[in-house]
């Protein structure tokens, strides 16, 4: 389990991350979203014992993972930056992470080179930041560690990549119940990996739930009503947002789904119609009632 217990990481007069506690438990695949600055770089590197924070614990499986080096060997951290093997050749960069990771499974390497077939000889500065991409999940998968977290996971691939990628991902967590933090601004990656999902902003936990729960419990109405909507009258669901654009109400509401069409009986509605929210949608929404600017989610 990865436990942060009110976790703070100030730089010079800033706070990156503003007392955040959150648990993930084993094998769980997990989706960290928010805007740039929103602390889940910061927040990837105190789990990977790089930062220590300025007060707060970061806990992998009851122990300090800072200063730990039995333990940070069950960690692998994918970075959105590669610059430091830019003087290395991939086979180089493969022999580095042997002498640090005794789990380190050759035949896994030459499995999942087999599906990149990116050059051996050739220094990394001379690859594109896909490929650099690709030669670091490789690394990481054949680590074969219990934990692996990866910054902006997909960034720089192209379409083909990505699914080559996301197989080995899944392969990967599958065989090994591998425990993997993804940081995304991609919605859709998300939806598709993780069965949880944590939102930063500002450096504060906007919030942490399963992610079926999220997609289950969110919808959106669209209606016409002989009775004007007042969404105080709504008691069995917390309406997120309304709106009458000529003769149709749009509503997102959240709770059970027959509970709330029950109470929208009050106002006669003259049709009733559910759509389906994409994720996006969802956290839009939720950022709104919480008072955030959703319009910077995606930046």
């Amino acid at each position: 389990m990865i436990e942060v217990r009110n976790a703070v990481m100030r730089f010079e007069d800033k706070n990156a991350l503003d007392g955040i506690s959150l648990e993930i438990p084993e094998g769980c695949a997990y989706g960290l979203l928010g805007s740039n600055g929103a602390g889940k770089s910061t927040l990837l590197r105190l789990l990977s014992g790089i930062y220590r924070p300025n007060s707060g614990e970061i806990l992998i499986d009851g122990e300090q993972i800072y200063e730990n080096a039995p333990l940070k060997e069950k960690v692998f951290f994918i970075n959105d930056e590669t610059v430091q093997f830019n003087s290395m050749t991939l086979t180089d960069m493969k022999r580095y992470y042997k002498r640090f990771y005794h789990s380190f499974s050759e035949e896994l390497w030459e499995r999942l080179y087999s599906a990149v077939q990116l050059p051996l000889k050739k220094r990394l500065s001379t690859f594109s930041k896909g490929m650099k991409r690709q030669a670091a999940v490789i690394c990481g998968i054949a680590c074969k560690t219990p934990y692996l977290f990866l910054d902006e996971a997909f960034d720089g691939l192209d379409p083909t990549m990505r699914i080559i990628v996301k197989q080995m991902l899944i392969d990967a967590m599958m065989d090994n119940k591998l425990t993997v933090i993804f940081s995304s601004h991609n919605l859709g990656e998300i939806d598709e990996f993780c069965d949880r999902v944590g939102l930063l902003h500002n450096g504060r936990v906007v919030f942490d739930r399963e992610l079926d729960s999220v997609k289950g419990s969110v919808f959106k109405i669209q209606t016409a009503l002989e009775t004007p909507f007042d969404k105080a009258l709504v008691k069995n669901g917390e309406i997120l947002h309304a709106e009458t654009s000529g003769s149709v109400t749009h509503i997102i509401a959240r709770g059970e789904r027959d509970r709330i069409k029950a109470d929208m009986e009050q106002f006669s509605p003259k049709f009733y119609d559910e759509v389906p929210l994409s994720l996006e949608e969802i956290f839009v929404y939720e950022m709104e009632v919480l008072g955030y600017d959703s319009s910077k989610l995606g930046e």
